[in-house]
């Protein structure tokens, strides 16, 4: 029998995902969040909803009936050497907050390594790609100082395809897969780290879920990639469709965004795809625009971006930023990205002087 692992997960929303698929493999969960959290959490436990090949409608998975072991904390009643892997789920942002800056911190002096599972790469993983100045692509992050601890190869990416989101009507620990696609890493530098990952992603493979009228194989797996590119084939679904829902006078949907214009929204894919292979990706590390494009028709709300400046959030993950900083180190540019950009600028400052004049 091999050993169960002892998993951080900072982020209580997008993280309960792949907490939900820990819990299933038996293996040990501590979500890191907000008081409210913690207290929902350790009485009720994290309930996620999702779609299934074998059954009609939404299957519940409800962490109270799973083998793992689950418990939530706030970020200061956390020891980092306590864990065997840390997953990284909050909005980039959100590092920098009180109480989670110190927490990355101790993780990051603990030399645990961690899985990222946030759109925006954390800025370490950057150096790992050899053609890159990592160094230079400060300027897209909120605070690039909160990563300075770390070594780069203790960090992975891991894509965050799977499209989920916190049902307004439900209580917080509620969580619904819109689109249940798979979670894609990158290898870690060490063999040693990499075969964590490995197990994992074998355990919630063959792990079978008992909706009470028999065992089912649920959605959403955790593959292991040897390319370090595998996880950056995400940055052209988010610039050809993420970040284009935000128009100057309100938000689309994700499909309205790609569907609207296919030939724009191909280009641009195609652009960002370009880029990625001039940093050494291959095309097989990469989705090509059909899939994503037939996947988009199902993505009927705005993403998570869009939502958060219409809320008038003054900080969001700038993932369309950091790829056309990066296109710019590589003398490439393109207009629709350029204009999106510039309109994403143009809501947050917006919202910036709507906090101000209220504060």
């Amino acid at each position: 029998m091999h050993s169960k692992y002892n998993i951080l997960i900072m982020g209580a929303s997008y993280g309960s995902l792949l907490a939900s698929k820990l819990l299933l493999a038996g293996h040990t969960v501590k979500l890191v969040c907000l008081p409210a959290e913690v207290d929902l959490i350790n009485s009720d436990g994290i309930r996620v909803r999702m779609p299934t090949k074998e059954r009609d409608g939404l299957v519940e998975v409800h962490s109270q009936n799973l083998p793992g072991s689950l418990s939530a904390d706030a970020p200061g009643a956390i020891d980092p050497s306590d864990y065997d892997l840390v997953a990284l789920a909050m909005q980039e942002p959100q590092y920098g907050s009180p109480g989670v800056r110190e927490l990355l911190a101790r993780v990051a002096s603990a030399g645990v390594p961690c899985m990222s599972i946030m759109n925006m790469p954390p800025l370490p993983y950057l150096a790992r790609i050899p053609d890159l100045d990592a160094a230079a692509c400060k300027i897209a992050y909120t605070d690039p100082t909160v990563w300075d601890g770390f070594k780069p190869g203790l960090l992975t990416l891991c894509s965050p395809d799977p499209q989920a989101f916190r049902p307004p009507e439900e209580k917080i620990n509620v969580l619904q897969v819109r689109l249940p696609t798979n979670f894609k890493a990158a290898r870690f530098e060490s063999d040693e780290h990499t075969a964590i990952l490995r197990q994992l992603e074998t355990d919630i493979e063959t792990a079978r879920f008992d909706d009470g009228n028999g065992e089912i194989q649920l959605p959403v797996k955790l593959r292991v990639h040897d390319s370090i590119f595998v996880p950056m084939a995400k940055w052209a679904m988010l610039l050809a469709g993420n970040y284009r829902c935000v128009q100057k006078d309100g938000m689309r949907t994700i499909k309205e965004a790609v569907h609207g214009d296919m030939d724009t929204s191909r280009s641009v894919y195609n652009w960002v795809v370009d880029l990625c292979k001039s940093l050494g990706a291959d095309a097989n590390d990469l989705v090509p625009f059909e899939k994503y494009a037939n996947a988009a028709q199902s993505l009927e709300s705005p993403s998570s971006a869009a939502r958060a400046l219409a809320a008038g959030v003054v900080k969001i993950e700038r993932t369309d930023r950091l790829v056309q900083f990066i296109a710019g180190q590589r003398d490439m540019q393109n207009d629709e990205v350029d204009r999106t950009v510039a309109q994403v600028d143009e809501w947050l400052a917006a919202n910036r002087r709507k906090a101000d004049s209220a504060a």
